[in-house]
């Protein structure tokens, strides 16, 4: 089939070779006489004119729908007329028998163009400007979601990224949180790396571990651990337009935790348990150093080039350490635990009713019980959710041993992997030899060996003593002693016992006939 372009060359060689006039030229290629005179009076054939369809239905209710979407242009963004609650308000409110889809299909096409319209009216062009960032000076910081399985099961997490505008160098980090102690440890973490703070302006999102309120325009009202941070380290803060308006202000950091989750966290990471976050940041520090040698935005350097000429320019690290933990001062329940952030962590039980001030971290909560750290626990993210330490609760279960069996702490300690087979098998036993009760109370006095001598050498005492046929507490603690000494380390000291006096005891017969005591004048007793 012969194009336009070429119908329209084919007339106008015609009439130059042959000389035809416009009908002979009309009755050779098959077209009205219009379309020859639009060929010789051009070799461009003009548009093709859309013809106007009436829409008998849309027609009068374009103005309604035009004034909703008008109107969202000053609503809030989660406020705004979907084109489902524009099709119910027009048969609610203007009685119109119109189809749903041709409302949906109006809608996609007409509020693009009403958003024009408005951007023309204030004189506001689209489009974006390329930018130059000085070396050291600015950066951009951002969360995003990954999945990390964590025992079998997927859970989400965040990656903190600190990206330097200049060179692209990026630091990354993941968190079960994006709470502001994960916050913290991220800036943290990015500046030890980098060597220093940048010294311009760091873009950031309204996050509310930095943000307590947004205010007109730019103007925001900062928390003050977050005012007390950027004071330490000599941060200054940028923080962008809210909602998509504002995504383009730091596009560098918004495509790098794609870019980066995509080359780095395929296949999804395995850890046995949220602690194993720690061996994954350590396998992220490596990335970033292979990094290193990428190149971006067309660029004859790498990243690692860039990065040395900016490095030196980068304001200098405190001296001081910032304590990025928030400190709280719970009080401890009757079951020997505490809450912080809605979460659950046990402490020795002898705190019961006690104040202790726990210190969480982005990754772990420290107890402390005046300046003794008497606990230390993963984080917690899910709220009512508990992490209980069987050790905490021995004390206790000595005074109620059948407790024990249904203790929360029990089945936190075999899940970890802490109460072993062993320890079932010499539970097993004793209870055989010496009853429930007994039974279990020796097995409390087993695992309190575990304060003072290693976990696998405190097994192996289980093992040997087994194997001999024993349940004795003695012969397990000497075997554990016999493997602690060949594996050359030490015992913690045991707790004090009263020590019995080794002087001599003297006689008072003894003591007259060796010590120079005057004469008794009192007469004999009857």
């Amino acid at each position: 089939m012969v194009s336009r372009v070429e119908l329209f060359a084919l007339i106008r060689r015609d009439a130059r070779v042959e000389g035809l006039s416009v009908r002979a030229l009309a009755d050779r290629h098959g077209v009205h006489r219009r379309t020859v005179r639009q060929a010789l009076g051009s070799a461009v054939p003009p548009p093709r004119k859309t013809p106007a369809r009436s829409s008998p239905v849309t027609g009068p209710l374009r103005g309604a729908m035009d004034e909703m979407l008008r109107a969202d242009l000053e609503a809030p963004p989660k406020q705004r007329h979907t084109a489902h609650r524009i099709w119910e308000r027009l048969v609610d409110e203007h009685g119109a028998t119109i189809a749903y889809r041709t409302v949906s299909k109006y809608v996609a096409g007409r509020r693009p163009e009403i958003v024009l319209e408005a951007r023309n009216r204030a004189g506001v062009m689209d489009g974006f400007v390329p930018q130059t960032h000085l070396p050291g000076q600015d950066a951009e910081v951002d969360f995003a979601e990954v999945w990390v399985n964590v025992g079998g099961v997927d859970t989400k997490c965040f990656l903190f990224t600190l990206r330097m505008s200049f060179s692209g160098k990026a630091i990354h980090r993941v968190y079960s949180s994006q709470g502001q102690e994960a916050f913290f440890a991220g800036h943290v973490a990015a500046f030890t790396e980098l060597g220093g703070v940048p010294a311009g302006e760091i873009r950031y999102d309204n996050l509310s571990s930095a943000v307590r309120r947004v205010c007109f325009g730019r103007s925001r009202v900062e928390t003050d651990r977050w005012v007390l941070f950027k004071s330490a380290y000599g941060v200054t803060s940028f923080y962008c337009m809210p909602g998509k308006e504002g995504a383009h202000e730091k596009g560098g950091v918004e495509g790098e935790g794609g870019r980066f989750r995509r080359r780095w966290f395929v296949p999804v990471p395995k850890i046995a348990d949220i602690s194993g976050l720690a061996g994954i940041n350590d396998k992220l520090a490596a990335a970033d150093q292979v990094e290193d040698a990428r190149h971006i935005d067309q660029r004859v350097t790498t990243i690692g080039q860039d990065f040395a000429v900016e490095a030196p320019l980068l304001a200098p690290l405190p001296v001081d350490d910032f304590d990025i933990a928030l400190t709280t001062t719970p009080r401890v329940d009757r079951y020997a635990r505490i809450t912080v952030r809605q979460a659950l962590y046990s402490v020795p039980a002898r705190l019961i009713g006690q104040t202790v001030r726990a210190k969480l971290g982005a990754e772990e909560l420290v107890v402390l019980h005046g300046s003794r750290e008497v606990a230390r626990h993963p984080r917690l993210t899910t709220k009512g959710g508990q992490h209980l330490v069987l050790d905490h609760y021995l004390e206790v279960l000595a005074g109620k041993p059948g407790a024990l069996r249904g203790a929360t702490a029990l089945v936190h300690a075999r899940k970890k992997g802490w109460f072993t087979a062993t320890h079932d098998a010499f539970w097993a036993a004793a209870r055989a030899k010496h009853g429930d009760q007994a039974g279990t109370r020796l097995l409390i006095e087993v695992l309190l060996l575990h304060r003072r001598m290693s976990h696998a050498h405190v097994i192996a005492g289980l093992r040997i003593t087994l194997a001999a046929g024993s349940v004795s507490l003695d012969v397990v603690a000497i075997e554990a002693r016999k493997h602690t000494a060949a594996a050359g380390e030490m015992t913690a000291e045991p707790l004090p016992r009263p020590q019995r006096s080794r002087s001599k005891v003297v006689s008072l017969p003894e003591r007259r006939r060796t010590a120079e005591l005057p004469p008794d004048s009192r007469p004999t007793p009857p």
